[in-house]
């Protein structure tokens, strides 16, 4: 399984971009600089006059990249819902027990694994970051539905599809699948970040083995009822 991961390029919907960043060493930079930058920052305070002065160049050069820094942060969105999605394929497909599937699922999608270097030049572990702290802004905005229609939100609804076909395999009868995955995959994000900056909304704590275990049961109990 490892030499067939090392061998996957994620292929991204060319919207999120004006040029594609992994096409160019700039681009790349502004792919590595922005990540650490935005994972040290935040969003709001992230800005591409910040960027081009840590890469000693041009805000101009980066907006040739890049329209804006929220399709920057799109671009992470979906390289990040792209490589859990194929985290999931991996380690279920071999599964015939649909509960050990869905245990599985929930494992990946709290700690997808990234241990292979070579799929990108991102740093894992700031990706992971952002997407606990700042991902749901990639659509909550005025915008959504437009982007919505250019599929810029395609690689996470797979993964909420796919956990949700899982879902189906336990229960073909259970009426709610896309919207207990969906609603799973956002509260395994928030119960993260709850549990870093507000723990007095978490049980958790760091623990994303026993975060998979409690989302886990949630579900299962929801699908057996």
């Amino acid at each position: 399984m490892d030499n067939l991961l090392s061998s996957i390029k994620i292929e991204l919907n060319p919207h999120l971009f004006q040029k594609d960043p992994e096409s160019s060493e700039l681009g790349r930079k502004i792919l590595s600089q922005s990540l650490l930058m935005i994972d040290e920052m935040g969003l709001e305070c992230f800005t591409f006059g910040k960027l081009a002065k840590a890469l000693n160049t041009t805000e101009s050069s980066i907006y040739r990249y890049f329209e804006s820094k929220h399709k920057l942060l799109l671009y992470f969105y979906n390289w990040y819902w792209s490589w859990v999605d194929i985290q999931l394929a991996f380690h279920t497909h071999n599964l015939s027990s649909p509960d050990s599937k869905l245990k599985r699922a929930i494992e990946v999608i709290c700690k997808p694994d990234a241990e292979d270097k070579s799929i990108s030049s991102l740093n894992f572990e700031q990706l992971v970051n952002i997407v606990i702290s700042e991902s749901s802004k990639a659509y909550l905005t005025k915008e959504v539905d437009t982007e919505n229609k250019y599929g810029l939100f395609l690689t996470f609804k797979k993964v909420s599809r796919r956990l949700a076909d899982i879902m189906m395999e336990i229960n073909p009868n259970f009426s709610y699948a896309n919207t207990l995955a969906s609603t799973s995959i956002v509260g395994i994000l928030h119960q993260q970040y709850f549990a870093m900056h507000m723990p007095s909304l978490s049980d958790i704590q760091s623990d994303k083995d026993e975060l998979s275990n409690v989302f886990y049961q949630i579900i299962l109990k929801n699908l057996k009822n």
